[in-house]
Formats: C-alpha cells, sequence, structure tokens
C-alpha cells in the first residue's frame, strides 16, 4: 500500500525530512529541544511507531540525541578544528608545546587516558616503520576528550628497541612530547605525511568515543620521518567526524 501524497515516501521519512529542514533554517538550534512522539503522533496524525521510526532517522544521521527522561535535542555542532600543517611544526613541540595543543586552543580538550605498551605490531604498521618480522613496537594508546565528552582515539607505533630507556616508553613524555623526545636521541622528525579516510567504527570504537548510532569516523594516519627518511613512528587517530574540521593550509 502506497502513502497519500510524496509518491510512494513513507510518512515516517516525510516527518523526518520536515525536522532536518527546520533544523537547517535555524528553527530548532544546536541543544534545542525536537518535538517528541506525541507532539509528531498529534501534529501528522500518525501511529506513535511511526513519529518513533521519524525521530530515529536523525539519531541515525547523527543532527539529534536523546537524553534520558528529557527528550529529544539537536546536537551541538562546535567542530574542532584541527590545522594538519601548523600543528606539526618543529616551533610548536620544539618549544616544549604537545602537537594536540593546537587543536585545544580555546577548547576544554584533554588527553583523559594514555597507555604504554611493547606489543607485536600489525603487518602494515611493521612495513611502514621497516622492522624485520618478530621486532616488537613501543605502542602508547591515547584518548582525547572535549568538555568531557570523548573525541579522538590515537596510537602512536615505534621501534621499541630505538625508544627503549626514554621519556617515550613513560606516561608523560614530557615536554613536547613523542617528537621532542625522538630529536634528543638522534631521530628528529623532519616531514610528515598523513593519509585521511572515513568508515563507520569498530564496535570498541562506538564504546571508547562515546559515539552515537549512525556518525562515522574520520581516520588519520600520521607517518613522521627523518632527514635521511626512516619511518620512525606511525600515528592511527580515529576521530569522532562530528566534532573536527580538518584543515590544510599550504603553498603549491
Amino acid at each position: 500500500m502506497g502513502s497519500q501524497g510524496g509518491g510512494r515516501q513513507p510518512k515516517y521519512q516525510r516527518i523526518a525530512l520536515e525536522l532536518k529542514a527546520a533544523i537547517e533554517t535555524g528553527e530548532y538550534g544546536p541543544g534545542d529541544r525536537l518535538p517528541g512522539e506525541n507532539d509528531l503522533m498529534a501534529a501528522h496524525a500518525v501511529a506513535r511507531m511511526t513519529a518513533r521510526q521519524a525521530i530515529g532517522v536523525l539519531r541515525a544521521e547523527g543532527l539529534a540525541e536523546a537524553r534520558k527522561g528529557a527528550g529529544v535535542f539537536v546536537r551541538e555542532y562546535r567542530p574542532i578544528r584541527r590545522r594538519g600543517v601548523q600543528r606539526l611544526s618543529a616551533g610548536l613541540w620544539g618549544e616544549g608545546r604537545s602537537v594536540w595543543s593546537m587543536d585545544a586552543e580555546g577548547w576544554d580538550l584533554k588527553l583523559d587516558s594514555v597507555s604504554v605498551a611493547e606489543e607485536s605490531p600489525p603487518e602494515a604498521i611493521r612495513s611502514l616503520l621497516g622492522l624485520a618480522e618478530g621486532v616488537p613496537v613501543c605502542m602508547r594508546r591515547r584518548r582525547y576528550a572535549l568538555n568531557g565528552r570523548p573525541v579522538m582515539l590515537a596510537t602512536s607505533h615505534l621501534d621499541a628497541g630505538l625508544v627503549a630507556g626514554t621519556a617515550i616508553t613513560d606516561i608523560d613524555t614530557g615536554p613536547g612530547g613523542i617528537y621532542a623526545r625522538l630529536g634528543e636521541i638522534g631521530h628528529r622528525p623532519v616531514r610528515f605525511r598523513e593519509e585521511v579516510r572515513s568508515r563507520m567504527p569498530a564496535p570498541l570504537e562506538t564504546e571508547r568515543l562515546s559515539l552515537p548510532a549512525g556518525t562515522p569516523v574520520v581516520l588519520v594516519r600520521r607517518t613522521a620521518f627523518t632527514e635521511d627518511g626512516t619511518a620512525v613512528e606511525v600515528n592511527d587517530m580515529v576521530l569522532d567526524s562530528s566534532a573536527y574540521i580538518l584543515e590544510y593550509d599550504f603553498t603549491p
């Protein structure tokens, strides 16, 4: 059976489109409460399931979030601007600041968990670092949170033998972070390469980033190279796509 008007488009999709249009025009702004199931049932003369499906569309697309006992609200969207070139300047970490501190300017962006372990690397990482089979890596896993909300997971991989006995194997790497410590042992990074792609998150990523249903992640793999072209670190970052804008400013 077809629905009335709008061709074969189901009623819940038409209601969802109206709500999305209202968000786009500013009728409902970030943080505003959206009409609930009862409101939509009365306004559109539809069953509760239809109203629930309409709200579900907005939640699945990351436009709305449910707050227990309070209703459904337009998601806040004030993204972190991640400046991919400037943040890697040696003038930043060379002066004792961390690379991610540039993202944090004007934000309450904090490193909220760190773990360090010696592990066997995935084949792709082993190949990038030019390590022989069986050689372990120092793996540093971090999670960053914005105003208490997790927004990024980062995992650095470094030759365990190269960094043994340095602060890179400690929870706190000290002023300037990993790159400053690499410089101190004669392996200063001078060039970086980033590969960027997106996908839906794995279950553990969804859990660790507290992602609403339907929210994709952005994957950034950064490789740091020394003057002679040796890769000394591979950092895999998983970003909540709704929290970031990736900015690359360069002169061709």
